[in-house]
């Protein structure tokens, strides 16, 4: 069935009361850039205060501080509207609330927009999971976290040539905890992404290539020793680590308790995975690393959802 068939005859399912939760994520896990991510316990919620009748504009209502640049849930919305054969939205009153940190690398315009989506689906009265997969992943320009985020879980994705996304979750140990360290900064994608090099070494990328797939193995084998090694990276880390304090003693170094340290998406968030019974432990290596720069980072022990 076509969108448009799909819309024809359609009914809004969106009233007062209608929620979502949408988690936020962590992404690229050293080695595998724009490839990976990690959905985890750190929520957005979007929640219709009232649904008026007829068609009319939507009210944005923040918890707490609104987003100093777009409102990445209304962009999710408008793009789901038009896609999903042009529907007018109704009047609406809608309240956000997030417990993701913005611009830290921790999914936060990916859950927007998928939370936008999400709601568009459901004022078109439409489930079209790949359509919104899809159409996420276009509009924050890398399937990794918005994967995540729709999904949930552990995800590998990759983009076909016509743009389509294939993304598959694969089991997370029980046991395994994300540990990530957010300092009081903020890191915007577009700029961590202009220090990245056009091209590559040839060694470089086989470098990256061999720990992706090692990474896979290691995570759904539980695999220790070789997510030791599968962490690693040379495409985007390197480069970003005078963009992010202390990443590069982090990945010199490592952390006490953790198997490895990535930067987590774009940043400036550390995460590390360690075992559960480690997560203290390397929640004080953290604090003592960014002690040691004069700063004091937000640190947190997640689970993978």
């Amino acid at each position: 069935m076509t969108r448009e068939g799909a819309v024809a005859g359609a009914a809004s399912r969106v009233t007062t009361g209608w929620r979502v939760c949408v988690h936020g994520s962590t992404s690229n896990l050293g080695s595998a850039f724009d490839v990976m991510g990690l959905a985890v316990d750190l929520d957005l919620v979007v929640e219709v205060v009232e649904a008026g009748a007829g068609t009319g504009a939507v009210e944005w209502h923040f918890d707490g501080t609104a987003p100093s640049g777009e409102n990445a849930v209304a962009r999710g919305y408008a793009a789901g509207l038009v896609a999903w054969g042009g529907v007018a939205s109704p009047h609406l009153s809608v309240r956000i609330a997030t417990g993701i940190p913005m611009r830290a690398g921790l999914g936060s315009s990916a859950a927007a927009i998928v939370a936008g989506l999400r709601l568009a689906a459901a004022v078109s009265g439409v489930d079209d999971e790949p359509g919104l997969l899809n159409m996420a992943a276009h509009l924050e320009g890398h399937p990794d976290n918005v994967a995540a985020s729709v999904l949930g879980g552990c995800v590998v994705s990759a983009v076909r040539e016509d743009g389509h996304v294939i993304a598959r979750r694969i089991p997370w140990p029980d046991d395994w905890r994300v540990v990530v360290a957010t300092p009081p900064r903020v890191l915007a994608t577009p700029e961590a992404r202009a220090v990245l090099p056009a091209d590559v070494p040839r060694g470089d990328a086989i470098f990256n290539l061999q720990r992706a797939a090692l990474l896979v193995h290691a995570i759904t084998a539980a695999d220790e020793d070789a997510l030791r090694e599968a962490l690693r990276d040379r495409l985007h880390q390197p480069h970003r680590a005078p963009l992010v304090p202390g990443l590069a003693e982090a990945l010199r170094e490592g952390v006490d308790g953790a198997f490895g340290v990535f930067l987590s998406g774009a940043g400036p968030t550390l995460a590390a995975i360690a075992p559960a019974r480690e997560s203290a432990r390397v929640e004080h290596g953290f604090e003592a690393l960014f002690a040691a720069k004069g700063e004091r980072a937000a640190i947190r022990t997640l689970c993978v959802k």
